[in-house]
């Protein structure tokens, strides 16, 4: 989805490190030895406390900093700071792995001079592994001094783990009373799936934004963003999104007001950006697809084939290949459980139709190529039997994705 020029502008971090930034926000990221030699720990820091708000995984199995964030924002008291280390989840790391995770949110908050519950922390990277702990605690001492306006970019890269893009953004939106900025870091590739992935995004702004209203516009943001795509059907142990306001601006979004439809129009579209840019990069991915449902008989129904689509194996090799193959389509649909009738179905690669009503096969093999072999297209299935729609985003399996994820420890 375009993010809209007529009430904000799309304000990208240039290579030089340049960028416009919210207000009051710092950020770092440094190697501080948890990976061999890339930047593996950043630190995004608000001289001002902030309202605060954040979504999870749903995976069963939740690492320690899971747990930890999820009980510091319960307490619905201001945040300062977020500390996300990379090449090791700490996840399935028991009592001495969440006890890590807690002395690193102590430490951080007596070398910050705030307090513990003013600190989110998150992780991730290779399961069940022991935290190298006095790595990360030598890493903060070594962050904080290089905390900075336009240390963005650095956070970006350190987040990363089999990301090939470094994945940062921001927007400027123009409200009734002035402008304020959002701005967000994200990273995932691999183990992406709805309800969470392996993917943490990590957005500022400086709005001020009450904290209640903070979680409700966030986890619709992030319903019908983060929670719309897969790369390979697998939820981690480690997803989270959160989003800090630390109201610098002076400029307040109140429930129900033109400003707050405005505020939110910029967040869910910058949310549907970064969820498309982790599809993009998913491991050994050469092609963004963007799948929709229309015309369906509930919104149920059209998520539940959309997301069928996209975790279908068979389905995103076919894509790979540039194999025009709609029966593996129409096959994943029919296997997700909703509720329709494949006789009334007809699929589109883009603009193309390939199938209409009635198994009515009207395949140009020729165009059908044309457009499986672009980088980024469409598949669209109109279900002819109702007036609601879905749109998720994926990407195809290639023999990449088997290379990084069967050496992934090494």
């Amino acid at each position: 989805m375009a993010l809209s020029r007529k009430v904000y502008t799309v304000l990208k971090y240039l290579p030089d490190g340049t960028v416009t930034s919210p207000k009051g926000f710092k950020a770092a990221g440094i190697h501080c030895g948890i990976k061999k030699a890339k930047k593996d720990l950043a630190l995004i820091y608000s001289e001002t406390p902030c309202s605060a708000a954040g979504t999870f995984t749903l995976n069963k199995v939740k690492a320690a900093p899971i747990l930890i964030s999820k009980d510091t924002l319960s307490l619905r008291t201001k945040v300062r700071a977020v500390l996300v280390n990379s090449g090791n989840a700490n996840a399935c790391t028991g009592k001495e792995g969440y006890d890590d995770a807690l002395f690193s949110q102590h430490y951080l908050a007596s070398t910050l001079n705030i307090k513990e519950n003013e600190i989110l922390i998150s992780s991730t990277g290779v399961i069940g592994q022991r935290m190298p702990l006095p790595k990360l605690l030598n890493g903060i001492d070594q962050i904080v001094p290089f905390l900075s306006e336009d240390g963005g970019l650095d956070a970006a890269e350190a987040i990363m783990t089999t990301d090939l893009r470094k994945k940062s953004y921001a927007v400027s939106v123009k409200l009734s009373k002035g402008e304020i900025t959002i701005g967000a870091v994200c990273k995932g590739s691999g183990m992406i799936m709805p309800n969470m992935a392996t993917m943490l995004a990590f957005i500022t702004t400086d709005a001020d934004v009450e904290t209640d209203y903070l979680q409700e516009l966030l986890s619709d943001a992030v319903n019908i963003s983060f929670n719309k795509i897969s790369v390979d059907g697998d939820t981690s142990t480690n997803d989270m999104v959160t989003i800090m306001a630390n109201g610098v601006s002076g400029i307040t979004i109140g429930k129900g007001t033109e400003d707050a439809g405005i505020f939110f129009s910029a967040l869910s579209d910058l949310c549907k950006v970064m969820a498309k840019s982790i599809v993009g990069d998913g491991e050994g991915a050469t092609k963004l697809v963007t799948v929709k449902i229309i015309n369906a008989k509930s919104g149920r129904d059209a998520d539940m084939i959309a997301k069928a689509i996209t975790i279908s194996p068979l389905v995103k090799t076919a894509i790979h290949g540039a194999d025009a193959n709609w029966g593996r389509i129409i096959s994943a649909a029919g296997n997700s459980g909703a509720d329709f009738d494949p006789a009334k179905t007809g699929i589109y690669f883009d603009d193309l139709a390939v199938l209409l009503p009635g198994y009515n096969t009207v395949l140009d093999e020729e165009k059908a190529l044309e457009i499986l072999t672009k980088d980024d297209f469409t598949i669209t299935l109109d279900l002819n039997d109702g007036s609601y729609s879905a749109t998720w985003w994926t990407c195809d399996f290639s023999m990449e994705y088997i290379k990084i994820n069967g050496s992934y420890r090494s």
